[in-house]
């Protein structure tokens, strides 16, 4: 069975950098759009940002446009979030998903994975 492992957060000071990595167990990446969202405790889940399968489209939040940036490498099976420029508004378990159809929805995703935490102090 295929598994989404994220890597990468950990805590960070207000205005610094962070980057998380998404791999896949199996080569597949490259036939489904890919998808970062996170959810904060007692908030729902929140898109954050989307790439399609070719990577030639991506679709950020409104929150994090022009501070985070998402990339994706099918070769190595994997899909990265770069995140600058942090706030502590940011802080939440970050979760990568896989899906045929992409976007903003969660419903657009079939396949998740288990989160890794950012914390951002201010």
């Amino acid at each position: 069975q295929v598994r989404l492992v994220e890597s990468g957060g950990g805590l960070v000071q207000a205005g610094g950098s962070l980057g998380l990595s998404c791999a896949a167990s199996a080569r597949f990446l490259g036939s489904f759009a890919m998808g970062w969202f996170r959810q904060a405790p007692g908030k729902e889940r929140e898109f954050v940002a989307s790439i399609s399968g070719s990577g030639g489209s991506r679709l950020y939040a409104d929150s994090v446009k022009g501070r985070f940036s998402i990339t994706r490498d099918n070769a190595k099976n994997t899909v990265y979030l770069q995140m600058n420029g942090l706030k502590p508004e940011d802080t939440a378990v970050y979760l990568c998903a896989a899906g045929a159809g992409g976007g903003m929805s969660t419903t657009r995703y079939d396949l998740w994975g288990q989160g890794t935490q950012v914390t951002v102090s201010s």
